[in-house]
């Protein structure tokens, strides 16, 4: 992992965060966005884009990036307003939210992708970010694992999609669901679920 954007700013600012989004794709339930600040020059050597990285990795790098961070917060949009305002500004709504959460405010934040528009802190938006910045990759992470919880979660309540095991992504399984159950309230009815 390489963390040369987080290595230049650290030589100016002390409290950098790093933000990314989970769930753009699925065709059920929620985008979720997670930043982090991370101590001042950390680099875990093993901490990388969450989409490299196998569930168990993720898992285990997740605890280490939440014991470690100096803050970490999570932006949330339900399949709902997905369908409402679509899935791009969702996702920079749950970025906005997973930002201002911080206690404390970053002075920088790196944000992987996409420009969200106004924020009250100064920020880059970085293409490929979670294979450039430790705290995007980071990010990530959380934001992956977080948001697999969550369809883990749904999974109890509509157990017929086996949302534990495909969370959500258009699989052949999840297609087969649909097919079967129709849909279901975190369905996002603005998505072709078939």
């Amino acid at each position: 992992m390489k963390a040369l954007p987080d290595l230049k700013l650290w030589k100016k600012y002390s409290l950098i965060a790093g933000v990314d989004e989970s769930g753009r794709g699925p065709l059920a339930g929620p985008v979720v966005a997670a930043a982090v600040i991370l101590p001042r020059d950390y680099v875990h050597p093993e901490i990388d884009d969450s989409k490299k990285l196998s569930p168990n990795k993720r898992a285990t790098l997740y605890k280490i990036i939440a014991e470690k961070a100096i803050a970490y917060s999570f932006g949330i949009v339900d399949a709902g307003t997905i369908d409402i305002i679509n899935i791009l500004e969702a996702t920079k709504q749950a970025m906005r939210s997973a930002i201002t959460q911080l206690d404390p405010m970053p002075q920088y934040v790196l944000i992987d992708g996409l420009g969200i528009g106004e924020l009250p802190v100064r920020y880059e938006a970085l293409i490929k970010g979670d294979s450039l910045s430790t705290s995007i990759a980071a990010a990530s992470i959380l934001a992956k694992v977080h948001r697999d919880m969550i369809m883990c979660e749904y999974h109890e309540f509509y157990p017929q999609y086996y949302f534990n095991r495909h969370k959500g992504y258009p699989t052949k399984l999840h297609r087969d669901c649909i097919q079967k159950y129709g849909s279901c309230p975190i369905h996002r009815k603005s998505f072709q679920l078939l």
